[in-house]
């Protein structure tokens, strides 16, 4: 089971930002923004490239609230998806950071 599998069952503790059914919104344990919340859906999926597009809709719904309780849904705020090991993947299962509360930079990658 992995970390965010276990986070969904309760074994490992999380800050909440907002839940529904099917996805669960938390605050990041490592934050590099001074908003920074990552949205998973409580399925088991391992990637973007697995994701159906029914799914994606509804959490594109998800995020849009969640960027609305965090208070930076008209300032303005970044998602990002990692996908594998050379898209910077760390953990298997779907999951998007929300960055915001600041104005941020785009850094040179690689």
């Amino acid at each position: 089971m992995c970390i965010f599998c276990k986070i969904i069952a309760g074994e490992i503790p999380s800050n909440k930002v907002l839940e529904n059914e099917e996805f669960l919104a938390f605050n990041d344990i490592n934050p590099i923004a001074p908003v920074h919340i990552l949205v998973i859906p409580k399925k088991h999926i391992k990637s973007l490239n697995e994701v159906d597009g029914q799914t994606m809709a509804k959490i594109t719904e998800f995020i849009k609230e969640v960027a609305k309780k965090a208070g930076i849904f008209e300032s303005g705020y970044r998602v990002i998806t990692n996908i594998g090991e050379n898209g910077g993947q760390e953990v298997s299962h779907l999951h998007f950071h929300i960055l915001g509360g600041t104005k941020l930079a785009w850094p040179k990658l690689g």
